[in-house]
């Protein structure tokens, strides 16, 4: 048979004003009948309530007795049929008063088995199985399955199992599954047809939003007022940021997600269905987008950012689902609370980004960080715009506009003729920014250096770091490698102008292989001099990055060694008193700089000394290095 809807047969069979009261007499007599004869073999009158957590052992919808079952519904849309005929025709009818009474008991049955199914079948129907579901062609399959009409074809059986069958591919190919769902649908709809909907949908309700709020508290979810989560401290608070996220993410795409799927499915009436999901998923979802404006409306700080940006970019991803999930009228609160949710959380980013710029300007340490080393505030500054960059897509979206006054020189996207106008990213602009404004801070503490060596060795270090940092992370998008480039160019320039500065006395006293033999002593005791009190100043200043290192001592080298390894080789130099280097001495004494250490070159006025010295000198540096 094709599983018959009531309503279909409603309108397919419409009572004639003209029919005669002995047809209608006949018709509902027949359909009493065969309505007795099902409850008097499946319906028992000491069967439990509905609302107890039993199911009924012996079902019209377990797997062996499906059929009947499904006969049993059949009857009663042909009985919900005569009742209306008879109504019309012949109120008085006692066969009438008794078919009411029966299908009064039926209903309560059905009310039953619809529990039953639901229990019985609730690993096939948990939301995450329910959410992988595709939604319009498991409703379409379903509402054909049901909708069909009646027949009395031999091969009811055969069809009867093909349908569902069919519907089993759709949601997964898991028989039991499509079959509690055929079942839930038919008996939802011969409930509601019948005036019964509101038995139907009450325990409907009841047993979905208990499974609802139960995985909302697996998951970890506290439902907190807004009065409650303002009491909290910032530490307690992040971790249930983390917390929410999760669940958030959960609850949007697989538990309301599946909810939404499940109550369309079983109920062909929108409204039913709506009410239902309403009633089951409204309140937790709000608890949920209460938890985020709550966020929202906390202190702003600069170290809230991150967790703020995580709550944001949470909500921005799961609103398209939102959206069509939450789609009905009687729940326009939750899209609304989410859209609100995005402004505020995004105002309180916007606020925090000041906060932060604010606290890089008014950074007042007087204390020059000892050897041109990376300044904490560098450190600091980029680590957090480094993060900031991971957060690309979310400030995108909240960084709609930029004025800020960059020079051309600072930021030039590629092709883009004025750096300072407002073509360029709002983000990538307000990130630029913030980098601006730091270096213009390390600029400020460079002068804290008596030494403009000294001065230039640490902005050289600085921006180095800057640039790194740029460059190994997601800053290298946003901002571009022209940025990139450009600043690479000022770092050499920095160290260009480091080395002119601490090392001009030391070239201008290197002796040469062009150097007068009667002056090649004097020349010698003038290099001497001067590369030891270089060696002393620069022993104690330092190079962190270790390329950057090898670099500045490579090219410090290439000043030096060619000239002074020509006079060695040239004058017999190794048996002077004078000598304190031999050429291999000397490429180890640069190769022992920037380390920040802090030894001094030892003063001897013999070569063995030297020697010796340089021995323990190397050994030094092989345990530094290692």
């Amino acid at each position: 048979m094709v599983l018959l809807k009531p309503s279909a047969l409603l309108k397919s069979s419409k009572p004639r004003p003209q029919q005669q009261q002995g047809f209608s007499e006949s018709l509902i007599g027949d359909s009493v009948d065969a309505v007795d004869a099902f409850i008097s073999q499946w319906v028992s009158p000491h069967q439990n309530d509905s609302s107890t957590s039993s199911c009924i052992l012996s079902s019209l919808f377990s797997a062996q007795n499906r059929l009947q079952g499904r006969r049993f519904l059949e009857v009663l849309g042909r009985l919900q049929y005569a009742i209306q005929s008879t109504v019309v025709v012949n109120p008085d009818s006692a066969k009438l008063a008794q078919g009411q009474d029966l299908m009064r008991k039926a209903m309560k049955h059905l009310e039953k088995e619809f529990y039953r199914v639901m229990k019985s079948n609730n690993r096939f129907l948990d939301p995450e199985s329910v959410s992988g579901w595709s939604s319009e062609s498991n409703t379409s399959s379903t509402r054909s399955t049901v909708n069909a009409s009646d027949s009395s074809s031999s091969d009811d059986n055969e069809l009867d199992f093909e349908s569902s069958s069919e519907l089993g591919n759709e949601t997964g190919g898991r028989f039991g599954e499509s079959d509690a769902i055929v079942d839930l649908k038919m008996i939802a709809n011969c409930m509601i047809s019948s005036g019964y909907e509101k038995d139907c949908v009450k325990i409907y309700k009841k047993f979905r939003k208990r499974i609802i709020v139960d995985a909302l508290t697996r998951l970890g979810f506290e439902k907190l007022t807004s009065a409650q989560m303002q009491k909290l401290d910032w530490e307690t608070l992040e971790k249930k940021i983390k917390t929410w996220v999760r669940v958030t993410t959960v609850a949007i795409t697989t538990l309301f997600n599946g909810e939404r799927i499940l109550s369309d499915h079983i109920f062909s009436s929108v409204s039913v269905a709506a009410s239902c999901f309403v009633e089951i998923t409204l309140q937790s979802a709000l608890s949920l987008f209460i938890f985020s404006l709550t966020i929202a409306k906390s202190k702003k700080t600069a170290e809230k950012i991150f967790p703020t940006l995580d709550v944001y970019q949470t909500i921005l991803n799961l609103i398209p689902k939102i959206n069509q999930i939450f789609s009905y009228d009687s729940t326009a609160s939750v899209r609304s609370q989410a859209a609100g949710s995005l402004e505020k959380l995004s105002e309180s980013v916007n606020a925090m980004m000041t906060e932060f710029q604010t606290s890089i300007t008014k950074e007042s340490s007087k204390s020059a960080i000892p050897g041109g080393g990376v300044h904490q505030l560098t450190r600091y500054v980029m680590n957090f715009i480094v993060f900031l960059a991971d957060y690309s897509d979310s400030l995108a979206t909240i960084l709609k506009e930029s004025s800020l006054p960059l020079p051309e020189d600072y930021f030039r996207s590629s092709g883009e003729e004025n750096p300072g106008s407002g073509g360029r990213s709002p983000m990538a602009a307000r990130l630029a920014w913030l980098v601006l404004v730091l270096l213009c801070k390390i600029d400020a503490k460079s002068r804290l250096y008596n030494d403009s060596a000294l001065s230039y060795l640490f902005l050289g270090n600085n921006l180095h770091y800057v640039v790194t940092k740029v460059r190994t992370s997601n800053l290298r998008i946003v901002l571009g490698d022209d940025w990139v480039t450009n600043h690479e160019v000022k770092v050499s320039q920095y160290l260009e102008k480091y080395e002119k500065k601490a090392w001009v006395d030391v070239i201008a006293s290197l002796p040469g292989d062009t150097t007068a033999e009667a002056k090649a002593e004097e020349a010698l005791r003038r290099f001497n001099e001067a590369f030891e009190e270089a060696y002393k100043k620069h022993k104690t200043w330092v190079v962190p990055d270790l390329k950057l290192r090898g670099e500045i001592q490579a090219s410090v080298a290439s000043k030096l060694m060619p000239g002074y390894t020509g006079f060695y080789k040239k004058y017999p130099v190794g048996s002077w008193k004078i000598v304190r280097f031999t050429p291999e001495d000397l490429n180890n004494y640069i190769t022992d700089l920037y380390i920040g250490l802090g030894r001094s070159v030892p003063v001897s006025k013999t070569h063995k000394y030297v020697v010796a010295s340089h021995a323990i000198a190397t050994t030094d540096v092989k345990h530094c290095s290692m």
